[in-house]
């Protein structure tokens, strides 16, 4: 198969296609083991089923990004957060429980602080 068509091939996954030849690249398997270790790894306790369903929702929020972009969806989806009982502080906690870099931690705290300026 020539570069080109699996080019094509992945482009036509858009983002979540990149994702999973990333995933792919670093399982340091090959074939269709690299895949499905890949899609396990993907879909963490839910194992393969799961890494599809993650690719799934990569596609739609990439698309939702590209169409309307990142600050209007994020602050669409805290406003549904806080709408269905979460607080800014209730948010942050979980923010700051997850295993995230502490400069992406920041920017989402910012993004949180700033939503009375920015609701949706």
């Amino acid at each position: 198969m020539k570069i080109d068509k699996i080019v094509e091939t992945i482009s036509g996954f858009g983002v979540p296609g990149l994702i999973l030849l990333i995933t792919i690249s670093i399982s340091g398997l090959a074939g269709g083991a690299a895949l499905t270790a890949s899609l396990a790894l993907l879909g963490g306790p839910l194992g393969m089923l799961g890494g599809i369903g993650v690719l799934g929702i990569m596609m739609l929020i990439s698309k939702a990004i590209s169409k309307y972009g990142f600050e209007k969806i994020y602050y669409s989806v805290l406003n549904e957060l806080i709408e269905k009982g979460e607080t800014k502080e209730s948010i942050i906690k979980k923010i700051n429980g997850y295993r995230i870099s502490k400069s992406l931690k920041l920017k989402l705290i910012d993004k949180i602080n700033n939503l009375k300026n920015n609701v949706a």
